[in-house]
């Protein structure tokens, strides 16, 4: 909608032509856009809506602007009639045609009623000031009217489809035992679904309370839907969506993990027969030695696995889901701690087989340079050697006796020999037996 121009002097038979023209043409102008905010979808759904709220007051001021709005028009639409009416007697408008014509077109020369909140009891107008005044209630009316058919656009059939993934995932839900009451999934389907039923009928009964003002829209005056009750509810299903799929896993691949969980266990329970074995083992061949209690089988845990199983045979797989997990950490953690008790247990043993290893790597040191008969240490050898190989085996004293062993050895090799015929040592030096020690 356009405006004209401004009052001025008397105009001449050309000027007041050119003003109707201009005036016919801002008339079949305001008339298209009142009968377009006529036909607006927005404008039908708000007559046939039971509205509420914020959208309930701003519609009663909008159809009361949209009365006026066409009460103006017609007040408009009489004046160019009147004015055209008056151009029309004459080919040749008279001074006085001329002096009426322009008090019509740019003088206050129409009238109408103050509007509801005017104090006065009537306003006069220009044409131009009139078309002005109907740019402006146009532009409330329509803003209005656009606002609320931009959210009942938006959100309604939004909603519509996170319902329709919402039936969809709640029969998931009950296939997987996932109920209200029982698993906190349910629970959060159960508080959607009323969030999203409680969203809709608000949306449609008060769309404007679902409207943030500001730029980014089509409406006039510029905003967009608030959707964030809708997409905290969107993302509250996509969580419980990933629950109930790793429930349906679970379902899946229930024998399967339930089949390791029996292995891990086993293997811990072996490992400490084993365990408690060994330290039998160690308590009857080592002495003086502090030999850790090994812990009895995890039995708790074999009361829990056998649980599990009872929930997959009833196929309650919102129970059987977490505990599985609970159990696959805890077996792990169970089998770590039943190797560390047998390497705790053993410990003693692999001193030991250590301290027997080095006795006989330097006996064949010794040996191979040409002192196996030595009488030190062919003695040094058979005290260390029976109490390595004798039960109980004191781990200190036997550490203590090979050492002296190797000490004799260093030096034995350290002491003067006397070369072969030909003045060649075919032997080795100490410095050898140092370098392989």
């Amino acid at each position: 909608m356009s405006v004209s121009g401004t009052p001025g002097p008397v105009m001449d038979r050309d000027e007041a032509d050119r003003a109707l023209a201009r005036l016919g043409a801002e008339h079949e102008a305001v008339e298209s856009s009142l009968l377009a905010l006529q036909d607006h979808a927005g404008r039908r759904l708000l007559e046939g809506a039971e509205l509420t709220g914020t959208t309930k007051n701003r519609w009663a001021e909008t159809e009361a602007v949209i009365t006026r709005l066409w009460a103006y028009f017609d007040a408009y639409a009489d004046a160019v009639t009147t004015a055209r009416e008056l151009r029309g007697r004459r080919r040749w408008p008279s001074r006085e045609d001329l002096v009426e014509l322009t008090e019509l077109l740019r003088g206050r020369s129409v009238t109408l009623a103050g509007g509801p909140q005017s104090t006065v009891l009537s306003e006069q107008f220009t044409l131009a000031e009139l078309v002005a005044r109907m740019n402006e209630l146009y532009a409330r009316a329509l803003d209005m009217v656009v606002a609320a058919d931009s959210v009942w656009n938006a959100l309604p059939a939004r909603i519509d489809l996170l319902s329709a993934e919402l039936r969809r995932t709640s029969s998931l839900a009950r296939s997987a035992g996932v109920l209200p009451g029982e698993h906190p999934a349910g629970d959060d389907l159960e508080r959607i679904t009323g969030e999203l039923t409680t969203l809709r009928a608000q949306v449609i009964s008060d769309p404007l309370a679902f409207w943030l003002p500001g730029p980014g829209s089509q409406a006039p005056g510029g905003g967009r839907p608030d959707t964030s009750r809708y997409d905290r509810q969107a993302r509250a299903l996509d969580d419980v969506r990933r629950e109930i799929e790793a429930v349906l896993t679970v379902r899946q691949d229930a024998e399967v993990r339930l089949g390791r969980l029996r292995d891990v266990l086993s293997r811990a329970d072996r490992t400490l027969t084993e365990a408690r074995s060994a330290r039998g083992e160690v308590l009857a061949k080592i002495a003086a030695s502090e030999v850790p209690a090994v812990s009895g089988p995890p039995t708790a845990l074999q009361e829990q696995l056998a649980t599990a199983a009872e929930y997959r045979r009833h196929a309650q797989w919102h129970r059987l889901s977490p505990l599985l997990e609970s159990l696959e950490r805890r077996a792990e953690e169970e089998l770590h701690r039943a190797r560390e008790q047998l390497t705790a247990v053993t410990a003693p043993l692999a001193v030991r087989a250590e301290l027997r290893g080095r006795l006989d790597a330097y006996r064949a040191k010794v040996a191979r340079l040409g002192h196996a008969e030595d009488p030190l240490l062919t003695e040094r050898y058979d005290a260390a050697r029976r109490m390595l190989w004798s039960a109980p085996c004191d781990l200190r004293v036997a550490e203590s006796a090979v050492w002296r062993y190797q000490q004799a050895a260093r030096e034995a090799l350290e002491a003067p020999r006397e070369l072969p015929p030909g003045g060649q040592d075919g032997g080795r030096g100490p410095e050898d037996l140092r370098g392989e020690s």
